[in-house]
């Protein structure tokens, strides 16, 4: 079935009140055809509208330009739920301003929710958030006071004599995920990402709540000529396949086209690799590399704590242990903003919601 459409030829399908699910890390794998092409179609007929976007992770590139921020409009958002809304640069405003629900989750408990949903489980029981901002006895997760006046979408419940916080599940209406290649009947590589950004959890969950699920690709292929090791999204998730219509929607990070060195396509020398001036930030990063330890598991936050990577490769150390990033990458070196959460020259790619052994393990975050 041949799946390949124009973005705004779909946007009719979205009805209002839905919610669009949305996969990617910064501009990295990040749908922006049809981010856009929603805009698009609000600014001119004034829907879809009241729609609820639900992201796990950081997107955009900090600018109202590319990212979430296409949806940054009083009317077509009515609820954010997400890991984090620091790069949505319009999206920000709205909450500011208290004109749209907000709620701020863990990343991590949003991705394995993912999951759940897809299994038509009730939900994620962890204990992940308990007792802080997002316990509904604090804050619930609530950005502003127009959400504070709303439900809880988490709730405290008690398990075999212990707390834990539960994230209930709820249906996906629209997924929208991004890849490499697509043929026509929808399958989905991803040879040029530098993060595989849990799309086809996310496609699983939209297409088990009943919903509809539009995967953005840099190129086309004929039907079933894709390796079959090469296919990340199987087209049987995937309804519709929109294409890139120029490389700035199709960016591999928030500072790069492509770097065929975070997609593990080749393996540059470490030399390579600039050095960070001498700042605070580097000393800061430098301190913090003299605690790494040979054959150390070290997993790296977003922010200063990738400079430690940085660091490590410039003092010939990052080969001594194994370095690692929230996205799912495993060894080489974790690039620095703005390409958070790529490597460079990285062993394997896993999915998002990888689970990172614990033993005589290091963990810098901001």
């Amino acid at each position: 079935m041949y799946k390949v459409r124009k973005a705004d030829e779909l946007v009719s399908l979205i009805k209002d009140g839905a919610t669009i699910a949305v996969s990617g890390m910064g501009l990295a794998g990040w749908n922006e055809e049809m981010a856009a092409a929603i805009e698009r179609h609000f600014l001119k007929t004034g829907h879809p509208r009241d729609i609820t976007l639900f992201q796990a992770c950081a997107l955009g590139d900090w600018t109202p330009k590319r990212g979430p921020t296409h949806f940054g409009h009083v009317g077509l958002t009515k609820r954010w739920i997400g890991g984090h809304i620091g790069s949505n640069y319009n999206m920000c405003k709205l909450v500011e301003e208290n004109k749209i629900e907000a709620y701020n989750l863990p990343q991590g408990v949003l991705v394995q929710l993912w999951r759940e949903i897809a299994a038509r489980r009730p939900g994620v029981l962890t204990k992940i958030g308990l007792k802080t901002y997002v316990d509904p006895r604090v804050e619930g997760g609530k950005l502003n006071e127009l959400t504070r006046s709303k439900e809880d979408i988490v709730k405290v419940v008690e398990f075999e004599g212990e707390e834990y916080l539960f994230y209930k599940s709820f249906p996906i209406d629209v997924a929208l995920i991004r890849g490499t290649v697509a043929d026509e009947n929808g399958n989905l590589t991803m040879e040029k990402e530098g993060q595989l950004n849990g799309a086809v959890h996310l496609a699983q969950a939209a297409k088990n709540s009943g919903g509809i699920v539009i995967a953005q690709a840099e190129y086309l292929a004929k039907a079933n000529t894709l390796h079959p090791k090469d296919v990340r999204v199987p087209g049987i998730l995937v309804d519709y396949v929109v294409l890139a219509t120029c490389t700035d929607n199709h960016w591999q990070t928030e500072g790069q086209y492509y770097n065929p060195a975070f997609a593990g396509n080749i393996k540059v020398p470490l030399a390579t690799v600039t050095p960070l001036p001498l700042n605070e930030r580097k000393i800061i990063s430098r301190r913090a590399a003299m605690e790494l330890e040979p054959n150390a598991i070290v997993n790296l936050g977003v922010g200063i704590p990738t400079d430690i990577a940085n660091v490590a490769a410039e003092e010939g150390a990052s080969d001594l242990m194994v370095l690692t990033t929230e996205a799912g990458g495993i060894g080489g070196v974790p690039a620095s903003l703005p390409d958070v959460d790529s490597q460079i020259n990285p062993i394997t790619i896993l999915t998002l919601n990888w689970v990172n052994p614990v033993q005589k393990q290091a963990k810098f975050a901001n």
